[in-house]
């Protein structure tokens, strides 16, 4: 496993099921904080995960108090449209965890202010509209740091 991809509380089951792939792929471990807005079930989540969902590492977490608790110790990223430095500044390393928030409103305050220096952002023109697509963020910010890590044991 290189790095550990977080959805906090994902509302749309096609951008996890790209998301799953795109772990998959990378050999990333893919982290869900619940609520979930959709089921694991659903039919949306298997065909944009394609025939790649079961080979998918996937850990499902109750809250994120939980899942910080669980990794106590951990290096954590915040991809957020708050951050104060783009995402190609971030020095990746092996098992860090990089922390995406939900397709309707990113992260709460209480998240990102936990950390602000791991503030990250994906650099965009200023427009009307919030952000980028969730899964496409996810592969820009995975592939830099995997390219950072320099792509251990991918072809």
């Amino acid at each position: 496993m290189h790095l550990n991809i977080v959805l906090f509380e994902p509302e749309i089951p096609q951008n996890t099921g790209n998301i799953g792939r795109t772990c998959v792929l990378t050999d990333c471990k893919l982290h869900l904080i619940k609520p979930l807005g959709f089921s694991l079930e659903e039919k949306q989540l298997k065909r944009a995960g394609l025939d790649y969902w079961p080979y998918l590492d996937l850990e499902v977490h109750e809250s994120y108090e939980a899942f910080r608790e669980k990794y106590e110790g951990s290096t954590f990223y915040f991809s957020t449209t708050k951050g104060s430095k783009f995402y190609t500044k971030a020095k990746f390393k092996e098992g860090d965890f990089i922390i995406f928030g939900r397709e309707s409103c990113g992260l709460p305050d209480s998240v990102r202010e936990s950390d602000p220096d791991r503030c990250i952002r994906v650099p965009m023109i200023s427009s009307t509209t919030r952000s980028l697509n969730l899964s496409n963020t996810v592969a820009i910010v995975a592939y830099e740091a995997l390219r950072q890590i320099g792509f251990t044991d991918m072809k």
